[in-house]
């Protein structure tokens, strides 16, 4: 097609948009931002996003729609207390309303109707904020060319968001209200009310840090389950392999974590190379199990007594 770009169209993300195109002659627009679902080519052309994620792209937002069912989940479990028998019904329905919460915001993007989405491709940190590069060509008027450059990598997680909370206020107060007869009234709603303080928290986390989250995810979730399992299984006072079957739930979280720790590692490696990448799936247990054959070794009572006798 013929590109005519004259004058030249400023800053990073400006671009012209395609008026019409008659054969092979393209008519362009002035400089601007580009439409939703497009963005800048090499010649600073408005192009429509005709790729779809790629594996890495699925696992982020994996990850960003794990965070919320999560926190859920913990705040489920931390304000249920012992007594509760209501827990494994609310984590379900917690699971329930993330599930549907992203098969609908998937059906919504375009194409509407698929669970195939299509987008635009992520090629460095600044393509996930636009805003920061709008240019100033005689430093007095400011070109605004902010759009969704990552389409729709940024703005599909506050649409989840956004019906995850619709839905647990639809389903979660009902089904506490009948099932959550082993808590007080003022402690039986507590893990919704976390949730109303959870969300913004994550939706300001993802309009602030989105690109930020894209390329550091991996490695925190890694550290994160390797943090949370080691407080889990010292505060749980587990030392032997024992201790963990005698509770089934302390082995559900261990194996949780090993998910979270298996995830992480899938999302470093992206699994480009099988032969390579699939053998450290094997290191998904190390930590648990070395944690459990020198938790004996450092047990603070035992390390007191030996001091004592020491002196």
């Amino acid at each position: 097609a013929a590109v005519d770009i004259q004058p030249a169209c400023l800053g990073l993300y400006c671009g012209r948009t395609v008026l019409s195109v008659n054969g092979s002659v393209e008519t362009y627009g002035d400089c601007g931002v580009c439409p939703r679902g497009q963005r800048t080519d090499d010649n600073k052309i408005c192009r429509e996003c005709l790729g779809s994620p790629d594996r890495y792209d699925w696992l982020y937002l994996g990850f960003m729609a794990m965070l919320p069912l999560v926190l859920h989940w913990f705040f489920i479990e931390w304000y249920s207390g012992k007594k509760s028998s209501s827990a494994l019904l609310q984590h379900l329905t917690a699971l329930l309303e993330c599930s549907v919460a992203a098969v609908v915001t998937l059906l919504l993007s375009d194409p509407v109707g698929s669970l195939h989405i299509r987008s635009c491709r992520v090629k460095k940190l600044s393509d996930w904020y636009t805003m920061l590069y709008n240019p100033s060509p005689d430093y007095i008027t400011t070109v605004h060319c902010t759009h969704e450059a990552v389409y729709p990598l940024y703005t599909i997680v506050f649409i989840y968001y956004a019906f995850c909370l619709v839905l647990m206020m639809l389903l979660r107060p009902l089904l506490v209200k009948k099932i959550a007869c082993g808590l007080g009234r003022s402690d039986r709603f507590k893990s919704i009310y976390a949730a109303l303080y959870f969300f913004p928290i994550l939706t300001v986390l993802q309009a602030v840090g989105g690109g930020l989250l894209y390329y550091a995810f991996p490695y925190i979730i890694l550290v994160l389950s390797l943090v949370t399992l080691a407080v889990y299984l010292s505060a749980s006072e587990v030392e032997f392999f024992k201790d963990l079957l005698v509770r089934k739930k302390r082995l559900v979280v261990l194996f949780s974590h090993w998910l979270l720790h298996a995830y992480g590692i899938i999302s470093i490696s992206k699994l480009d190379k099988l032969e390579q990448d699939l053998p450290l799936l094997a290191l998904v247990p190390a930590p648990a199990l070395f944690y459990l054959m020198t938790a004996k070794y450092t047990e603070p009572s035992r390390i007191l007594s030996e001091g004592g006798n020491g002196h």
